[in-house]
């Protein structure tokens, strides 16, 4: 992956890309190019596209960087190459296209043109909107709790899905939070939905100074939210090991239990783009598990 021209052609998995604007300071607290960027996301594909292979992607889109002009895409940018694998996907409107991140090739020439956080939902195009294979927790701290907090709810959870037959995979936000994941043998939005609500409301009841399962923002200063709703079929949730758009970029990692366990200070599970290739050169993808046939488990 080049990392000073302007302008270049390359070629991945097969497909030509010209990557543009290589020398653009993308997030300026850091110093991170576009040009680093796109290595990031060469290097790691192994291990992001198989979390978003068949499911229909959204974007989170900053061509300049966190300073700039951000917004979220549902609908493949200008300038998508025509082999970019694209579905159609029905929500309250007409069926509409989005992306299927489902190569090196696809995520690389997305990252290209400034989508750079990647989002997917917890079903996939193939089974449809109503037969979800994963169950997903976000653990948002808020005002007066931090990431800390959220790795000793995490645990707690942990033990909770484990009872019911679920296996949980945590995965930090790359901003403030903790996502929580488990591999599901499909199942209907409604059934997925309602668990992570039920589950939600348990874990309040038990620990009602700890947790809060409602958005609203006078009662979560201290507290961890969590938010069971991204389970609805029209819900997206970041995707393992996507940059965040944040003043410096973080990243969506996949990390071990003994990692949540030992978690005393937010920058303990806080990764940069260059740690996580380390990561993942290191140890693999520690969520494999979660798009693996084995290991789905039926909610009770």
């Amino acid at each position: 992956m080049p990392t000073s021209p302007e302008r270049q052609a390359v070629e991945v998995d097969g497909r030509r890309v010209v990557l543009t604007h290589l020398d653009k300071v993308i997030f300026p607290a850091s110093g991170h190019t576009k040009a680093q960027l796109l290595h990031y996301y060469a290097q790691v594909a192994a291990a992001l596209v198989p979390h978003a292979t068949g499911r229909p992607a959204s974007f989170v889109r900053a061509p300049e960087g966190p300073d700039g002009q951000i917004w979220f895409a549902k609908r493949p940018p200008n300038g998508t190459p025509e082999w970019v694998r694209t579905a159609e996907v029905s929500d309250k409107e007409d069926p509409q296209p989005h992306v299927v991140v489902d190569s090196t090739a696809a995520l690389v020439a997305m990252a290209n043109l400034g989508a750079f956080e990647v989002h997917v939902p917890q079903w996939k195009v193939e089974g449809g909107r109503d037969a979800h294979d994963r169950l997903v927790l976000d653990l948002d701290p808020g005002e007066g709790a931090d990431l800390v907090v959220c790795c000793r709810v995490a645990e707690r959870l942990r033990q909770m899905l484990d009872d019911d037959g679920l296996t949980a995979y945590p995965v930090t936000s790359g901003s403030k939070g903790l996502h929580l994941y488990a591999p599901l043998v499909p199942a209907p939005a409604k059934a997925a939905t309602g668990y992570a609500k039920a589950l939600a409301a348990r874990m309040r009841d038990e620990h009602p100074g700890l947790v809060v399962v409602s958005m609203t923002k006078s009662l979560r200063p201290g507290k961890v939210l969590i938010d069971w709703s991204q389970n609805a079929s029209a819900k997206t949730t970041a995707c393992p090991y996507t940059v965040r758009v944040r003043e410096r970029p973080g990243v969506a990692t996949p990390v071990t239990w003994d990692e949540v366990a030992a978690c005393r200070s937010p920058e303990d599970l806080a990764f940069a783009p260059e740690d996580v290739m380390r990561r993942v050169e290191e140890h693999g993808d520690l969520a494999a598990g979660l798009d693996a046939d084995a290991g789905r488990g039926t909610l009770p």
